[in-house]
């Protein structure tokens, strides 16, 4: 598919998930390249009057700037830290609408304000479909940097095969101040939340990118068009 087709799904399934939003409420916004063009959209309804009450709250420093760039207008958690909806994308989504996010190394911010929304939209591509996760995307884990060192050992114990995250050369840093390990599985995760659990109770180990039982509703941008994907709690 030609980059100018990908775009052009990304951008139906963006104003698709847009449907969620009504104005005068607090919007979880997400991070990465469809989450962009979520944020054109309500600059654009905004533009035409409309959605003049909705306040963001972004998930990065990425989102963030782009949202001000947009005027949109934001707020930190503390000063909302109810959502009513947030909107992201995801690198996995398997048939119980379980996820797997983070290659845009910002799972910890997404995770809290994914759990602080009273719904969450996920967008994707058909791409990211998969009937068991891990089975394309890696687990990304971030963890504190002082524990890095003894926590490979431990991914491995779990069937993982962890490798540090490292762009041009240097170690990825989230705008925690965290690192990520990347985590392969040969065979894909059979059992998503005995991992996230286990990843959980690790000293060191911060966050890890299983969204289980978080997604109300995942659209699903495809050649054949957009798909809409709920389960109780979506619309």
């Amino acid at each position: 598919m030609h980059t100018s087709d990908t775009e052009a799904l990304k951008r139906a399934a963006a104003e698709r998930a847009a449907e969620w939003i009504q104005d005068g409420m607090t919007v979880g916004l997400g991070t990465g390249s469809t989450v962009r063009h979520l944020l054109d959209v309500i600059a654009e309804r905004r533009a035409a009057g409309e959605w003049r009450s909705i306040v963001g709250v972004p998930t990065s420093d990425d989102t963030e700037q782009r949202a001000r760039r947009l005027d949109i207008p934001l707020a930190t958690l503390a000063e909302r830290p109810r959502m009513d909806v947030t909107i992201d994308g995801a690198d996995e989504v398997d048939p119980q609408l379980r996820l797997i996010k983070g290659l845009g190394a910002a799972l910890l911010r997404e995770k809290v304000v994914a759990a602080a929304s009273a719904q969450l939209v996920i967008v994707a591509d058909e791409t990211k479909v998969v009937q068991r996760l891990g089975t394309k995307a890696p687990l990304p884990v971030e963890v504190d940097p002082f524990s890095e060192p003894i926590q490979p050992d431990f991914l491995r114990s779990l069937g993982a095969e962890p490798t540090l995250r490292v762009k041009d050369g240097r170690t990825v840093v989230t705008d925690g101040g965290n690192h990520i390990l990347d985590c392969r599985f040969p065979d894909g995760i059979a059992d998503p939340e005995d991992i996230e659990r286990r990843l959980l109770l690790r000293p060191g180990i911060l966050e890890c990118g299983l969204f289980l039982g978080m997604a109300t509703a995942v659209v699903i941008a495809g050649s054949g068009g957009i798909e809409v994907r709920t389960r109780e709690g979506g619309r």
